[in-house]
């Protein structure tokens, strides 16, 4: 990751680098999630934006403590986006994988498309998408369902029982 963090954590990364401009790095174990899968998902939602993109998925700890941070908030949050301002380099995404799991047993999604959906949302989020308003948002959820329906799974906004 292009933050200056990875202190303690460090040790228990498992990094998989399969592309020069996709790095996965799963501190956190994601279930049967892989690497190439993160890699689709971050490559779709670029929206021809070029730069390395760091994907490093936590667990909460690791997420309070960048919430914490960067954010002043003292909780962990399901993902965090950090754009960056070098050239070369979107940013990194963090995603916090047990509320990941928690968010989708309760929204009856299956972890894959909700991990997708963070993704893709992080993405978005380095590409200069923003959700600060009404408008910001509607234009950002529609991106996010248009791309998440081309890579296979439903509008993550529709709420499942």
């Amino acid at each position: 990751m292009a933050l200056e963090l990875k202190t303690e954590v460090e040790s228990n990364t498992r990094p998989s680098r399969t592309s020069n401009d996709v790095w996965v790095e799963f501190a956190e174990p994601a279930g049967c999630l892989d690497s190439i899968q993160v890699e689709d998902w971050v490559r779709a939602a670029r929206t021809n934006r070029t730069g390395i993109v760091c994907v490093r998925f936590v667990n909460e700890e690791e997420g309070r403590y960048l919430n914490c941070k960067f954010r002043r908030v003292f909780r962990a949050t399901n993902v965090l986006a950090f754009p960056a301002n070098e050239k070369g380099i979107l940013g990194d995404i963090a995603i916090c994988i047990p509320l990941a799991v928690q968010e989708s047993v309760e929204q009856g999604k299956t972890l894959a498309a909700h991990l997708a959906h963070l993704v893709v949302h992080g993405t978005l989020h380095l590409c200069g998408f923003d959700h600060e308003n009404s408008r910001e948002a509607e234009k950002m959820e529609a991106k996010e369902i248009q791309i998440l329906h081309a890579l296979g799974f439903e509008n993550p906004y529709i709420q499942h029982d």
